[in-house]
């Protein structure tokens, strides 16, 4: 049994790692002055191609008189499931990274982190776990957040001189979705027998396959772009994604995922505190009223949960 201040260290080491993400793509995005969806999955692409690489590598270090047991102990189940969460986390990053340059940072990372909901939902139906009425209501009230902070204007503080704040905040629910189903299908991957590291190697190298080609459908390049933009990817491969993304994975098999997608809950606060630090970027007096809106209603939907336990 993890002890619990491991779980809690880990989580928060995960958020801090996090926050930081929505801030490097934006500086990539400055530094490349390109706003546009093929830039976005490039960004996507290359983050999960040189986290996969990295996991690759270190994966390839021999491992005494292991290797006929773990043949013997490998479970295919497990392995389609790691395949599946990686076609997951493709589409929550090419939705999501693609929101920053039509949405700010508040509003797209707030809608991004309304996970609690979805994994609600999710768990209803597939572990037919059923919500009380105090879960019922909280999600409620956060759609009535995520409604109000879709509909408020964020155009003043998107990068994108033709912002369109309704089609990133979609983007941004699309994209929690898919962060949704990549956190539970990894849950039950590594519950039917991955490890932490074979689960994250799978599943980030799927994503990479699959987000790899895509740029060029929309002629976009890899190439020929400010040495800053490949450093700020280098930074997001290293601390979002191996780090923070890692980091809750791995405590998804600790606890319930209802929980740790609560403390993705505080993923928005200090991407906004950062981007208000960095860009100067002053979320509207409406944005923040939603995203406090959002937060009680996900909030509420968790302590009405039944089964959030360890």
């Amino acid at each position: 049994m993890v002890p619990t201040w491991k779980v809690a260290l880990v989580l928060t080491l995960g958020v801090l790692a996090v926050s930081t993400s929505a801030i490097f793509i934006r500086l990539a995005f400055e530094s490349a002055s390109v706003y546009n969806v093929g830039f976005s999955l490039v960004i996507a692409a290359s983050r999960l191609s040189l986290a996969s690489l990295i996991l690759l590598l270190t994966s390839l270090k021999p491992r005494k008189s292991q290797g006929s047991q773990q043949r013997a102990d490998f479970n295919y189940t497990a392995f389609y499931y790691a395949i599946g969460a990686g076609f997951c986390l493709s589409l929550h990053f090419a939705t999501w990274i693609t929101s920053l340059t039509y949405t700010s940072i508040t509003a797209s990372t707030t809608l991004v982190t309304t996970n609690p909901i979805w994994v609600t939902f999710i768990t209803w139906l597939w572990l037919k776990e059923k919500p009380t009425f105090l879960t019922l209501l909280g999600i409620g009230i956060a759609l009535a957040g995520g409604i109000t902070i879709s509909l408020s204007s964020s155009s003043s503080s998107s990068i994108n001189t033709s912002s369109q704040p309704l089609l990133g905040n979609f983007l941004a629910l699309v994209a929690s979705w898919a962060a949704s189903f990549y956190l539970l299908l990894g849950r039950e991957s590594q519950r039917r027998g991955l490890s932490i590291s074979k689960y994250v190697t799978v599943a980030y190298t799927t994503s990479a396959l699959v987000l790899l080609p895509l740029p060029f459908f929309v002629g976009a390049s890899y190439i020929n772009y400010p040495s800053q933009v490949y450093f700020y990817i280098a930074l997001m491969a290293l601390i979002p994604q191996l780090i923070g993304h890692t980091s809750f994975n791995w405590a998804t098999r600790m606890m319930s995922p209802i929980i740790v997608t609560l403390v993705l809950l505080f993923e928005p606060i200090g991407a906004s505190l950062l981007g208000y630090l960095i860009f100067k970027e002053v979320p509207k007096p409406l944005e923040l009223v939603s995203a406090v809106v959002i937060l009680i209603g996900v909030a509420l939907a968790v302590l009405g949960t039944r089964r959030v336990t360890w």
